[in-house]
C-alpha cells in the first residue's frame, strides 16, 4: 500500500513520489506536505534474465539469447520484468494515472540512478517527471530535494548499465568452464573471483611461510626512589653496537634477509647475557623526547565504517550495511554508500556545537576542519557518513536499541570527534647500556608517550586490525632521567620468540586491502564477501577468511587460462574505466566491445577469444596440490581427500585450513581414513561381502555387490547407532543394522504398513505420511506391532516429532527477540522466530555466539522474507499462463531521448 501523509487527496493531481523501499517510503511520507503519494519500487523492478524459462520467446533462436544481451548490436540488453514485480509494476501505473507528476526519488548512486531510469522506461509516464535526490532523509533535505529536482543523469545510468553487462558476460562465459573443468554449480564473478584469488594467495603464503627462531633480553629497571616513576620495562637494542634481530629481519623462509647486519641470538646465547648481566651497572647513555601531536580520524565513508564496526562491534560487512540501511531510511544517518569524508557547513556546525556543548570550548578549534578524500575517484555519494540532520542528536536522544543504537553511537562519537582538537603530549625514548661479565656492551632500549591534552581522544579512538598493536590514547610514562645517571637491574632475563606467518584476511581487512588495490566499489564489498561465504569458496574461522580447497582449484584455472581477468591491476582498471563512463568521458559500446572481443589489433584477447580457444585443460591436474612423500591432496565431487602412491585415501575435514594440511597431518587422515573399508564377513544368505565404513556422515555398514550386480539393485546401508564403534562392530551387529528400515506389522485398522527406521534426527516409526519418534536406537529392532500402536495412540505432538525444541542464546542485539539454536532439515540453524539462517561452514552449533548468530540473521533479514510458494489452486489458469509473453524489453537505442522526459 502505497505510503500517504495524512492530509492528501486521493483523487486525481497528487503527486506521485517513488523511492526504493518500504521503510524509505514510510519516512519521507511523513514529511511530504498534501498531495504527495510516496510508493517503493521494492528494489529494481527488471533486469537481465536470470535463467532461461525468462528468456523472451522473440529471442531465443539468438546465438546470443542466454546472455540477455546482443553482443552482435551495440550490446543491448534485454530486460525482463521479474515475476514477482508485475503485480507491483501494474499498481505503479495505477497510481501514476491519477497522478499530476512522478517524483523518481531512488538514491543518488549509479545503482539508484538505474533504478530511476527502469522506472521511466517501464512506466513511461505521461506527464512531468523530476528526479529527487537527497542524501539525508530530513524535512530540511526532503523538502529541498523538492524544490530542486534535476534530470536523470544518462552517464550515471550508462556506467551501471556497462558494470552489469560486464559482469554478465564474466559470469556467464567463464562459470561454464567452472562447471566442466571443476565442479558443477560453480560461478565465476568479474570482482568475487579477484577477492577470493587474494584470500588463495594469502593461505600459500601461509603455507610456504618456515618459522624463524629468535631472542633478545628484556629487563626492567630502577631509576631510584627521587623519580615517581621508578620501575620501567626496556629491552635489548644491541650488542657491541649490532642490533639484535627481531622478527622483521627475516624472510618468509625463515632466514635473516640477505645484507642484514644484525646479532642474531640463540637460546643458550641469550641466558648467558641475561646470566652476564645479573650483577652488571647500567647508565643512562641518550634521552630523547619529541613533541606528540595526533589528529583526529576523518569522518566515516562506506569503507571505514565497514572496518570499525568489524573492529569495536564484531559486525560482517553485512550485518552493518543492513543497519546503516535501516538507519538512514529512518532519518538518523546520511546515506551509507560514500567515498567522501566531506562534511557539509551545516553538519560542521551540529559537531562543532556539540563538542563545545559536551566537552567545553577548550576542545573546539578554532576554525572548521575540513577533510578532502585520498580515494581515486571519489564520488557519486555527496558527503561522510554521519548523523542525519542539521542538529545532531546524541544516542541517548535516538530512542534507538541494539544493532542501531550501537552503529549510531560509532557514527555520532566519529563525527563529533573529526571537529575536536589535536590529541598532544610528547614521546621518550631512552637507551641505557651495560657490560657483561663476558665483555660484551648491551644497549637496552625504552620508550614511553605521555598524553597532556586528549583532544579529540575524549570522544573517539580508532580500533586496530594488529592484535599487539597499541591504542592511540594509550600512556606509558618513563622516569624523567637523564645522560649518564645510574640505574639498576630489577631483572633481566632471556625471552624467545618465533615469526609469525602473515595473518588471514579478516572481512575488515579484505576490505581495507580490496580499496587499496582500488579493486571493485566501496558499496559492493559487502556482497563481494557474502558471496564467497555463500558460494563455499571461503569459510570463517572466528574472524579469518579461510579458502577451501575448492577455491585453490578455482582460482588455480582462472590463474592458469584467465590470466588477465583475475589481475589486480585489470580490474582496478576496470573501474577506472566505469569511472570515465559515468563522467561522460568513454562510450560504453566501445569498453565492453574491447572487453568481449579484444582491441581489435591483437595485443588483448577479448573474454569470447579466450573462452572458445581454451584448448586441452587437464581438469584432474587442476584439482591435484601435493602435499609431500607421493600425498597428494585432491578435490573430488564430495569434497578434499588425500591420496598417496597406492591410491589408498583420505578425506579432509571441512573445516581443516590448508595450511594445517601438513606432511605428518596427510600421513594421519591416511591411517584413519574415512571411506576405509573394515571387511566383517560375507551374509550367511546373499554370500555377499559385509564391511564397515567411515563416511563423511558418520560411520555406517554397506554390502559389496559383485561387479554383475544389475544396476537397479542398491547395496543395503545403515548407520550405526550411537554406541557401537567401528573398532567394536561385529557381523552380527551389522546383519542387524541392515535390516533396517524394518516393516514392524500393519495397522489393524487401517491396513497401512509401519516401519521402524533410523534417520538423522534418530530413530522413528513411519506409517503413510505419520511419523512418530522412537526414544532408543535399540527398539528399532525389537520393538512389536502392540508398542508401535501404543505409539500411534498416542496424540502427535506438534511439528516433526524428532526436533528439538533447541538452544537459546540470548537476545537479538536488532530486535530483543530470542535467538535459538536448532537442527534442521538442512542442517543446523539459528532462528529468532521470524527469520531462519543456516549456519555456514566454520559455525559450530555447539559453541555459536550470540554476536555470529545475530551476524547470520542481520544478514538474512537484509535479503527480506523468502518468496511465498503459491498454493495448487487454480493449476490450469497457471498452465495456461505459461503460454503468455513475459514482460520483456529491449533497451531502446534512443535511451538519451527518453530519459529526457525528466525534465
Amino acid at each position: 500500500m502505497a505510503s500517504k501523509n495524512a492530509g492528501a487527496d486521493s483523487g486525481a493531481g497528487h503527486k506521485l513520489v517513488i523511492v526504493e523501499s518500504p521503510a524509505k517510503a514510510r519516512t519521507i511520507a511523513g514529511y511530504l506536505g498534501r498531495g504527495y503519494v510516496v510508493e517503493s519500487s521494492i528494489g529494481h523492478i527488471r533486469d537481465l534474465p536470470q535463467s532461461a524459462s525468462d528468456i523472451p520467446a522473440r529471442i531465443k533462436g539468438e546465438p546470443w539469447a542466454r546472455l540477455g544481451v546482443d553482443v552482435d548490436h551495440g550490446f543491448e540488453p534485454v530486460y525482463v520484468v521479474s515475476s514477482d514485480k508485475k503485480s507491483h509494476i501494474t499498481k505503479l501505473k495505477k497510481l501514476l494515472k491519477d497522478a499530476s507528476e512522478l517524483y523518481l526519488a531512488t538514491d543518488e548512486d549509479r545503482e539508484g540512478e538505474a533504478i530511476a531510469w527502469h522506472l521511466l522506461d517501464e512506466l513511461k509516464p505521461k506527464v512531468p517527471v523530476k528526479r529527487m535526490v537527497f542524501h539525508e532523509i530530513t524535512p530540511q533535505a526532503i523538502n529541498a530535494a523538492v524544490e530542486n529536482p534535476r534530470d536523470i543523469d544518462d552517464n550515471l545510468v550508462e556506467a551501471q548499465e556497462a558494470r552489469r553487462i560486464l559482469d554478465r558476460l564474466y559470469g556467464y562465459e567463464v562459470s561454464p568452464v567452472l562447471w566442466k573443468k571443476v565442479m558443477s554449480g560453480l560461478s565465476a564473478g568479474r570482482v568475487q573471483s579477484v577477492a577470493t584469488r587474494l584470500i588463495v594467495a594469502r593461505e600459500r603464503e601461509r603455507m610456504a611461510f618456515r618459522a624463524a627462531s629468535y631472542w633478545d633480553l628484556e629487563g626492567t629497571f630502577d631509576a631510584g626512589a627521587k623519580h615517581d616513576d621508578r620501575m620501567f620495562p626496556a629491552k635489548l637494542h644491541s650488542v657491541d653496537g649490532s642490533r639484535v634481530a627481531r622478527g622483521s629481519d627475516f624472510t618468509a623462509q625463515g632466514e635473516l634477509k640477505p645484507g642484514s647486519s644484525v646479532v642474531h641470538l640463540d637460546r643458550p646465547r641469550a641466558e648467558a647475557l641475561a646470566s652476564g648481566l645479573a650483577e652488571s651497572t647500567f647508565e643512562i647513555r641518550s634521552v630523547e623526547s619529541k613533541p606528540y601531536r595526533r589528529a583526529p580520524y576523518a569522518p566515516f565513508r562506506t569503507t571505514t565504517l565497514q572496518q570499525e564496526a568489524s573492529r569495536k562491534l564484531g559486525y560482517g560487512a553485512s550485518r552493518t550495511m543492513s543497519v546503516a540501511q535501516r538507519l538512514y531510511e529512518n532519518g538518523f544517518i546520511t546515506y551509507m554508500r560514500t567515498d567522501s569524508i566531506t562534511l557539509s557547513e551545516s553538519a560542521i556546525g551540529a559537531a562543532r556545537e556539540q563538542v563545545r556543548e559536551l566537552f567545553g570550548s577548550e576542545y573546539l578549534p578554532d576554525k572548521p576542519r575540513t577533510y578532502q578524500s585520498k580515494v581515486k575517484n571519489a564520488q557519486e555519494a555527496h558527503e561522510a557518513i554521519r548523523p542525519a540532520g542539521e542538529h545532531f542528536r546524541t544516542p541517548a536522544e535516538t530512542g534507538l536499541s541494539g544493532d542501531e543504537f550501537r552503529l549510531y553511537e560509532l557514527i555520532w562519537m566519529r563525527t563529533v570527534a573529526s571537529q575536536m582538537k589535536d590529541a598532544q603530549g610528547h614521546t621518550v625514548s631512552i637507551r641505557l647500556g651495560g657490560a657483561a661479565s663476558t665483555g660484551e656492551d648491551c644497549v637496552f632500549a625504552a620508550s614511553g608517550r605521555v598524553i597532556t591534552f586528549h583532544g579529540f581522544l575524549k570522544a573517539y579512538v580508532e580500533g586496530s586490525d594488529d592484535e599487539n598493536a597499541e591504542s592511540d590514547d594509550r600512556e606509558t610514562r618513563l622516569p624523567a632521567v637523564s645522560e649518564g645517571d645510574a640505574v639498576n637491574a630489577a631483572s633481566v632475563k632471556a625471552s624467545g620468540h618465533e615469526t609469525k606467518p602473515p595473518a588471514r584476511y579478516t572481512e575488515a581487512t579484505l576490505i581495507r586491502e580490496l580499496e587499496e588495490r582500488e579493486i571493485g566499489r566501496p558499496s559492493t564489498y559487502a556482497s563481494i564477501i557474502g558471496t564467497i561465504l555463500n558460494r563455499g569458496y571461503v569459510y570463517k574461522k572466528g574472524t579469518a577468511l579461510v579458502p577451501a580447497w575448492l577455491a585453490f582449484s578455482v582460482i588455480r584455472l582462472l590463474e592458469e587460462h584467465f590470466a588477465r581477468l583475475v589481475s589486480y591491476e585489470f580490474t582496478a582498471t576496470m573501474e577506472d574505466v566505469l569511472d570515465e563512463i559515468a563522467a561522460g568521458r568513454r562510450e560504453r559500446v566501445a569498453v565492453l566491445a574491447d572487453f568481449y572481443f579484444g582491441d581489435g589489433n591483437g595485443d588483448v584477447e577479448g573474454l569470447k577469444q579466450l573462452v572458445t580457444e581454451l584448448g586441452d585443460i587437464d581438469a584432474r591436474e587442476l584439482a591435484t596440490f601435493p602435499v609431500g612423500d607421493g600425498i597428494d591432496l585432491r578435490v573430488g565431487r564430495y569434497g578434499p581427500y588425500v591420496e598417496d602412491t597406492e591410491g589408498k585415501r583420505g578425506n579432509v575435514p571441512d573445516d581443516l585450513p590448508p595450511d594445517e594440511l601438513t606432511l605428518e597431518k596427510a600421513q594421519e587422515l591416511l591411517a584413519n581414513p574415512a571411506g576405509a573399508e573394515n571387511e566383517l564377513g560375507p551374509d550367511p544368505e546373499t554370500g555377499t561381502m559385509i564391511v564397515a565404513k567411515n563416511g563423511r556422515f558418520g560411520p555406517y555398514v554397506t554390502e559389496v555387490l559383485p561387479e554383475d550386480a544389475p544396476k537397479s539393485r542398491k547395496p543395503r546401508t545403515s548407520s550405526l547407532f550411537k554406541s557401537m564403534s567401528l573398532d567394536t562392530i561385529t557381523l552380527e551387529d551389522a546383519l542387524r543394522l541392515l535390516t533396517l528400515p524394518r516393516v514392524v506389522g500393519n495397522d489393524p485398522e487401517s491396513g497401512d504398513e509401519i516401519t521402524a527406521q533410523n534417520g538423522r534426527y534418530g530413530p522413528y516409526l513411519k506409517k503413510g505420511t505419520d511419523s512418530r519418534s522412537i526414544d532408543d536406537e535399540e527398539k528399532l529392532l525389537t520393538i512389536t506391532l502392540e508398542e508401535a500402536m501404543a505409539i500411534y495412540a498416542q496424540p502427535k505432538a506438534r511439528g516433526r516429532a524428532a526436533a528439538s525444541p533447541g538452544r537459546e542464546i540470548g537476545e537479538d542485539p536488532a530486535t530483543g527477540a530470542k535467538i535459538t539454536v536448532k537442527s534442521g532439515r538442512f542442517g543446523p540453524y539459528v532462528t529468532d522466530g521470524e527469520y531462519n539462517a543456516t549456519l555456514r561452514q566454520g559455525d559450530d552449533e555447539a559453541t555459536i555466539s550470540l554476536e555470529r548468530a545475530a551476524e547470520l540473521l542481520a544478514e538474512k533479514r537484509a535479503k527480506g522474507p523468502a518468496p511465498k510458494k503459491r498454493g495448487a489452486k487454480k493449476t490450469a489458469k497457471k498452465t495456461a499462463k505459461k503460454t503468455a509473453k513475459k514482460a520483456t524489453v529491449k533497451k531502446s537505442a534512443t535511451k538519451k531521448a527518453a530519459a529526457k522526459k525528466s525534465s
